[in-house]
């Protein structure tokens, strides 16, 4: 079992930045792909970034347009999201998750996926 715990959400005014965190307890994160996730008042779950078991593939959803950086330590157990030029259609719950020997071709997706922590908000204003 593999426990993830996001941290770092907040309240930011537009233009600015949040550092999110996610760490992991139970097990090595280095056989697992890490994405982040969110979610926005009445919207469905979007993809955010991802990067491969292996760290060296990354992938971003389309809206972010060079505004966020994902990276991981695999001996800290920890998956940053790095987020500048904050806009208030950011605004979300914002999710991490694993997928075992997560490969960036597969990992757009929400299926699939092993382990998700609780989430962290993120509010943005105008």
């Amino acid at each position: 079992q593999v426990q993830l715990v996001e941290s770092g959400g907040g309240l930011v005014q537009a233009g600015g930045s949040l550092s999110l965190s996610c760490t992991a307890s139970g097990r090595t994160l280095e056989t697992y792909g890490m994405s982040w996730f969110r979610q926005g008042p009445g919207k469905d779950r979007e993809f955010v970034a991802a990067i491969s078991w292996i760290g060296d593939s990354t992938v971003y959803g389309d809206f972010v347009k060079g505004r966020f950086t994902i990276s991981r330590d695999n001996a800290k157990m920890t998956v940053a999201l790095q987020m500048n030029s904050l806009k208030p259609e950011d605004t979300a719950v914002y999710f991490c998750a694993a997928k075992k020997w997560g490969r960036i071709a597969s990992m757009t997706a929400s299926g699939g996926y092993d382990y998700w922590g609780q989430g962290t908000q993120v509010t943005v204003s105008s």
